[in-house]
């Protein structure tokens, strides 16, 4: 049996410093997102790469069932979209400009870097799926990244 909470767990992990991401998908209601901050690289050779959505989560079905996706590495200057998709998912793309890439996913604009992705496989990781995707294609630029440290958004300084 642990020895510590949840909250000495979440806060002792919040001690690690991650990017911060939104992962997209295209549903049959239309474009969907999620901010996620459980992201990281697998494999060069296949490319893979791993995030994990929540089970709880009320966008977690469809992704869950996503053939294809998009992980956006935002930049510093984006924090108003990680916010944005934290709370809402569909919502989040009513007065958003998009693009589409493969299988139809959304893509954002001005990150640091994205990766279209197709779903590889997935695997029981408690009360998260761990997602991995191959990915397809890729686009990056020089921007600093946007960073979540103990709770909150944060950059380099």
């Amino acid at each position: 049996m642990a020895e510590f909470s949840e909250r000495e767990l979440r806060d002792a992990m919040g001690s690690f410093a991650t990017g911060v991401t939104i992962v997209t998908t295209m549903t049959d209601r239309g474009p969907l997102g999620m901010t996620v901050n459980s992201f990281t690289s697998v494999s060069l050779d296949p490319p893979l790469v791993l995030w994990s959505p929540a089970r709880k989560s009320a966008r977690f079905p469809a992704f869950e069932a996503a053939n294809h996706f998009a992980v956006h590495i935002l930049s510093a200057d984006q924090r108003k979209l990680a916010d944005m998709f934290s709370n809402s998912g569909f919502e989040a793309f009513d007065d958003l400009e998009y693009t589409r890439g493969i299988g139809d996913v959304p893509l954002l604009n001005d990150c640091t870097a994205r990766f279209e992705c197709s779903h590889a496989a997935g695997h029981d990781g408690g009360d998260h799926l761990i997602v991995v995707g191959e990915v397809l294609r890729i686009s990056a630029c020089d921007k600093p990244s946007l960073l979540f440290y103990r709770g909150e958004f944060t950059g380099f300084s």
